[in-house]
């Protein structure tokens, strides 16, 4: 099943059920938003199916989607809590900041909470006013959660992740050192972040969705040219089925929760990045020196996932940033 958000210009939008190619779409008739749906998820589910089977089975049925009119599946959500489960990515990230690993990479999933009041539309501009922060992409994945319990285990966390979606975690890079030294964690270099048009049960992603991972590439386009294509399973240390145990160690999480993955990031070089600040620290070591900028005023960057027959699952996060 496929679900997006339509921008109504509401604070939460309207819930609509999209095809299985992206084509088409029908207003949710058992829910008006996708927070209303999670909250009563055990009834609301079957009839959003029984609606997704009908556009399945009926060419004809429903209206054009139209990307550029949809709003991230959560416009405003409880809780957008993002993890960084690529090892690859902690290590390099930290190199170019000049801080080591921490002893617990290995043992303990690294986790911050950020700020889920206000996100990006999927091909909204990002707006800043300057270039000198150091703005970044960070192309994710992430999952919606159903309400959890504490104390949940990673053996038992599948059945609490209700979707699976897409996202550019907007950093700004030269923020975060100053902010990481008061060790009170991230605040003002963690801005909103953008999520894809459309997300999707873990089921529709058939043998791509193994062990709380997706095992597809995650593709992003840089002004225009191939920027990486890493794989976004493998190479995952903790799984969604581990963050959700991490989490909920010490607190229930309610439905409409988030979770990301952190940056999907691969050993193989030739995999491309799925980050500024992680291309920069491979040419310091390469060459001894950043080549890299940080994104600049009318710099674009494009973030998607494609199925094994290249179907385009969540749709597509396009966006511009805008100094004024």
């Amino acid at each position: 099943m496929k679900l997006g958000t339509l921008d109504n210009q509401t604070r939460d939008g309207r819930l609509v059920v999209v095809s299985s190619d992206n084509k088409r779409q029908m207003l949710a008739e058992s829910a008006e938003t996708l927070q209303s749906a999670l909250d009563d998820w055990a009834s609301v589910s079957p009839k959003l199916q029984k609606q997704f089977e009908h556009l399945e089975s009926n060419q004809d049925a429903g209206e054009p989607v139209d990307e550029a009119k949809m709003h991230s599946p959560l416009p405003r959500a409880y809780e957008w809590i993002d993890g960084s489960a690529y090892i690859n990515h902690i290590v390099l990230v930290r190199k170019a900041r000049g801080a080591e690993p921490p002893e617990t990479l290995r043992t303990e999933p690294l986790v911050y909470q950020g700020g889920s009041s206000v996100f990006l539309r999927p091909t909204q501009d990002i707006r800043f006013p300057t270039a000198d922060w150091g703005i970044d992409f960070e192309s994710e994945v992430a999952v919606i959660m159903g309400d959890t319990p504490m104390g949940t285990k990673a053996s038992e966390a599948s059945k609490y992740i209700k979707l699976v979606m897409i996202c550019n975690d907007v950093s700004l890079r030269n923020l975060i050192p100053g902010e990481l030294k008061k060790g009170f964690g991230f605040f003002n270099s963690k801005p909103s972040s953008a999520f894809s048009p459309l997300c999707v049960t873990p089921e529709s992603l058939g043998d791509a969705w193994k062990d709380g991972r997706l095992h597809l590439n995650m593709l992003t386009d840089y002004n225009g040219s191939k920027f990486g294509d890493p794989n976004a399973g493998p190479e995952m240390f903790f799984g969604f089925n581990e963050l959700v145990e991490h989490v909920c160690r010490s607190r229930a999480i309610s439905a409409g929760t988030i979770i990301g993955s952190g940056t999907v990031s691969n050993e193989d070089r030739s995999r491309g990045s799925s980050c500024l600040a992680e291309k920069r620290m491979i040419e310091k070591i390469d060459s001894g020196e950043f080549k890299t900028p940080f994104m600049q005023d009318g710099h674009t960057v494009k973030i998607r996932v494609n199925d094994a027959s290249g179907q385009n699952i969540f749709g597509t996060i396009e966006q511009k940033v805008t100094i004024n």
